[in-house]
């Protein structure tokens, strides 16, 4: 093989090693983080439709004060229930309202997750262009072909 090609095949297998599989995990990660986020509101959502149907006024349970130490704690009144609205903010809210609020943050959600869907196919395509490039250069069959 000439070193016209040698260069140009290891130029192509850096820009994949340097810039398209970095780009790829760090879209996954990102994209895993949108579902554990989508995960929070799904729970949440569940637990409110729970004391929805069962008619719950009053409760007792373990309230994490931070580095994973609980505490017990008495909720007089369920009727009213603060959910984290990001960057540290909590907002009062009735169940009603928590609903509406979990619906339109699930479906602000699910779209993150489609365009990072979208991406991660996108880098695999030019991940797989790239390596279908390099095999034309090195002259070897396509894969499949005998």
């Amino acid at each position: 093989m000439d070193r016209f090609r040698q260069e140009k095949v290891q130029r192509f297998e850096e820009f994949v090693d340097r810039r398209l599989k970095p780009d790829l995990v760090h879209a996954i990660a990102e994209r895993d983080k949108v579902f554990e986020r989508q995960k929070v509101f799904s729970d949440l959502r569940r637990n409110i439709e729970n004391l929805e149907k069962n008619s719950v006024t009053s409760l007792r349970t373990m309230v994490n004060l931070g580095s994973e130490v609980y505490m017990q704690a008495d909720v007089p009144d369920t009727q009213h229930i603060f959910v984290d609205v990001g960057l540290g903010f909590h907002v009062e809210f009735t169940w009603s309202e928590a609903l509406n609020y979990i619906t339109a943050r699930e479906e602000k959600l699910a779209r993150q997750i489609e365009e990072y869907t979208r991406l991660i196919a996108s880098i695999k395509a030019q991940i797989k262009m790239v390596y279908e490039g390099i095999r034309e250069l090195l002259q070897l069959p396509a894969e499949g072909s005998y």
